[in-house]
């Protein structure tokens, strides 16, 4: 059924960034007509979640596992990757007015090679797979965070970056001007979006890493990115059980900016539901992606 859409898709037009064109309903065909830019069509989510069993599970997974840490991060990463493999119009991006499917799940974070003021930051990307599960995502973090905080030279797009640091403003003007336009068109080289975090389904943000709450993070303009995930602190709270008991709860709150021309508001909210479903069931995030989550949200 999957192949079927990618084959009417192609016959539709041009795939793009690894997506292929899809069609959409008059109105959201509209929407990506009357707000041309992507973030004009922001709407933000922020939502608190029970971590209390989340926690547990790691802990008991660290003590079983003491060769590598698995860390809240990875959890909210492979929780949201499976939300966007179950629910796949969040992998939806709108490149020249049109709508497309990405084929593949992208994530992309920052991570400080030191944690100072001045240290350099280096762009992350991982792209799993449908054999990924809780255990490739904290291994695949893990290496890929050390290899950059490991290496003198640069990481992903840092070496292009640097290179076009050195370019006098005018220049630099042209060539964003010129970018911008072959973005539009879907020009842009491979060679570029590969290590592009702009080019990605998800950009997540660990600012509990950093002690600091959930924030509103814009999108941008530029590159195929739909979704902006923010992580707050963890922290204790009352929380009024369906009993009526009030119990202290580890929570964790994340800020989602999504396009809003991708879904609609009902299909995010309900998309939030299989995060919660994830860390009450924390267990949930050992199956690969490829094995259909039994739940109904």
């Amino acid at each position: 059924m999957k192949d079927e859409k990618k084959q009417e898709g192609r016959k539709r037009g041009r795939c793009r960034y690894g997506g292929y064109p899809v069609a959409v309903d008059p109105f959201h065909t509209y929407l990506a007509h009357l707000m041309e830019n992507r973030a004009d069509s922001e709407v933000f989510i922020r939502k608190k979640f029970d971590v209390t069993e989340l926690l547990r599970y790691l802990e008991r997974r660290n003590r079983e596992h003491p060769e590598y840490k698995t860390t809240i991060f990875h959890a909210v990463l492979a929780a949201l990757a499976r939300t966007i493999q179950e629910r796949p119009v969040l992998n939806r991006f709108i490149s020249g007015r049109r709508y497309y499917q990405r084929e593949q799940i992208s994530m992309s974070f920052v991570a400080k090679k030191q944690f100072t003021d001045h240290a350099e930051e280096a762009l992350m990307i991982v792209r799993p797979t449908g054999e990924y599960a809780l255990d490739a995502f904290s291994k695949t973090v893990i290496g890929e965070v050390k290899e950059a905080r490991e290496s003198k030279d640069g990481y992903g797009a840092d070496d292009i970056l640097r290179y076009l640091q050195k370019l006098p403003v005018c220049v630099m003007k042209l060539f964003m001007g010129i970018l911008k336009f072959m973005d539009y068109h879907g020009l842009v080289p491979k060679a570029l979006t590969a290590v592009d975090p702009n080019y990605t389904t998800v950009l997540v943000s660990n600012l509990g890493s950093i002690r600091c709450d959930a924030v509103y993070h814009h999108l941008c303009n530029f590159g195929t990115e739909s979704i902006m995930v923010t992580i707050g602190e963890i922290h204790r709270e009352p929380v009024t059980g369906e009993d009526g008991t009030v119990r202290m709860r580890d929570m964790i709150e994340l800020g989602a900016t999504i396009d809003e021309r991708i879904g609609d508001g009902f299909y995010f909210v309900r998309s939030l539901n299989i995060i919660r479903h994830l860390f009450e069931h924390p267990e949930l995030l050992e199956l690969p992606l490829k094995e259909k989550l039994d739940y109904e949200c």
